[in-house]
């Protein structure tokens, strides 16, 4: 039994993250409250840059070797692990500025064109009047709570046994079930986001666990590799029990990515949570789960894939038609973009069906692509407010809201596009690039039906802009309220992403590239 050893170095940017997240834990037991918001912001930014500054020195540090393992074996540092773990510090570093966001500006028009008025509290709705106490007090948990979320969905990515990956799961899952539930004016709405979330989610993970324990009694190993080594050289000649495992472990993998049929906790979370909390959860956790996902097909499963491909490819044909169809029908922009999160999941399943390093790449580019335009969008949602301060997400109450906003309209805009795959944004380079990934794996009739998918999916994001820009405003309209600099940097940042990708996405796609294979 070798001496267990741990490479601390190697683990640093988790380490920094989970030691903020406690760290935060104990701020909130023992520091006065009127302390806790400025300290527990500073903590959480400080700590997220610290981490991100830790995976670009082991970027350089590792360029030249593959990577590496760490815990005798348990946790992998390669090029895949590195890129998800700084998309997701990344996308962690957006989402906690919009948590934070605390006075959002009414515009007053004495005041000129900019009308940006500080509140003295926060707005009606933001995350921080949602999480308040009765007192008025900002409940600051939700910080450290987001600090381990963020810590398993860098560890979910990096895992290299069934085991540690459970571990990560949980502990990205946890804390996100009690986000969700966080909305104190939908509070019947947020709470029943946050119970059908945390139900579905714990009944995948018992698939999960069920799946793990088929592998482990047919490869007597919890290792990716090791698992690799039975399945190429079967004992008995069948691989019957293998399979059998590969299917219920995948029903736990696709209900995170939110993958047809798993996929009915999305639209109601996305919905019910505090709009910060969504736009975190719908960037963040796809990025993570996808990097699990991939990790397994691409380390423990390859021998297999004659297999597990057919499943997968009746998964993301399904995932793509049912979020594409059912989206057309909604009336609610949360809930639209819900439904258009699931048919993103379709799209980028395609590059993990093509079971080869483009089909990886690819995927790592859209994962940071769709991250970056999906907490964007769903930001500048959390800005239109109806008259008594509520989120306005009804889309017949966004009619003329770009004749009357047109910098918001043309941002939102923007991310529609994107999604859609127009060219010039991030989202056509991306599937442009999972499509060609797909077609050179062999999966040719996947391709012309994610085109079509996409070409139908166009209609309802083409339909909102028309909504915003062509249609007469209702007599209540809502309003776009002026934010404060959090969430302006985070729009800011996003938008600019999305173009930029669209137009120069060569530095991207070659950091992508550079980040293949897994290091089995």
């Amino acid at each position: 039994m070798p001496t267990p050893s741990v490479e601390y170095s190697l683990l640093l940017p988790m380490l920094i993250v989970f030691g903020v997240a406690i760290a935060g834990v104990l701020i909130e037991a023992f520091l006065p409250r009127r302390l806790r918001y400025r300290v527990q912001l500073t903590l959480t930014l400080g700590g997220l840059v610290a981490a991100l500054l830790a995976v670009l020195g082991l970027t350089d540090r590792l360029s030249g070797g593959g990577g590496d393992t760490a815990m005798m074996g348990a946790v992998v540092i390669d090029g895949p692990a590195l890129f998800l773990q700084g998309t997701v510090v990344l996308l962690a570093i957006l989402g906690v500025l919009l948590i934070a966001e605390r006075q959002i500006g009414s515009r007053d028009p004495a005041r000129g064109l900019d009308g940006f008025t500080p509140q003295a509290s926060a707005v009606p709705g933001s995350v921080a009047e949602q999480v308040a106490t009765r007192a008025g007090a900002v409940q600051t948990e939700v910080f450290p709570l987001t600090m381990f979320a963020t810590g398993g969905m860098m560890l979910f990515g990096a895992s290299d046994d069934l085991l540690t990956i459970f571990v990560a799961l949980e502990v990205l899952s946890l804390p996100l079930y009690l986000l969700c539930g966080l909305a104190r004016r939908q509070r019947l709405l947020s709470q029943e986001a946050a119970l059908k979330y945390f139900l579905l989610g714990a009944f995948s993970s018992a698939f999960f666990v069920y799946g793990v324990a088929m592998l482990y009694g047919y490869s007597g190993t919890l290792r990716l590799g090791g698992i690799a080594d039975a399945v190429a050289t079967p004992p008995g000649g069948s691989t019957a029990l293998a399979l059998i495992g590969i299917g219920l472990l995948m029903v736990g993998l696709l209900f995170k990515v939110g993958a047809v049929p798993f996929h009915s906790w999305i639209p109601d979370a996305y919905q019910g949570a505090p709009t910060a909390i969504t736009a975190f959860m719908s960037a963040a956790t796809k990025v993570a789960a996808f990097g699990a996902l991939l990790r397994i097909c691409h380390v423990a499963l390859p021998a297999l894939k004659d297999d597990w491909r057919p499943m997968l490819w009746a998964v993301a044909i399904l995932t793509m038609v049912v979020g594409t169809v059912t989206a057309v029908t909604q009336t609610d922009v949360k809930r639209m973009l819900a439904y258009s999160a699931v048919a993103h999941t379709g799209f980028i399943l395609t590059g993990v069906i093509a079971a080869n390093e483009a089909g990886v790449s690819s995927t790592l580019f859209y994962l940071f692509a769709y991250g970056f335009s999906s907490l964007g969008a769903f930001a500048l949602v959390g800005l239109v407010r109806s008259r008594d301060g509520e989120e306005a997400t009804s889309m017949a109450a966004w009619a003329g809201l770009g004749r009357r906003h047109p910098l918001a309209g043309v941002v939102f805009s923007l991310f529609l596009l994107a999604f859609a795959g127009i060219p010039l944004t991030s989202g056509f380079v991306a599937k442009f690039a999972v499509f060609k990934a797909a077609g050179e794996g062999g999966a040719i009739p996947l391709v012309v039906i994610g085109v079509i998918a996409s070409a139908v999916a166009a209609y309802f994001y083409v339909r909102v802009i028309v909504l915003m820009f062509f249609t007469d405003p209702p007599s209540d309209a809502p309003e776009v309220v002026a934010p404060s600099g959090l969430t302006t940097a985070v729009v800011t940042v996003t938008a600019a992403v999305t173009f930029a990708l669209g137009a120069l996405p060569q530095p991207l796609l070659d950091l992508a590239d550079s980040a293949v294979p897994f290091l089995r």
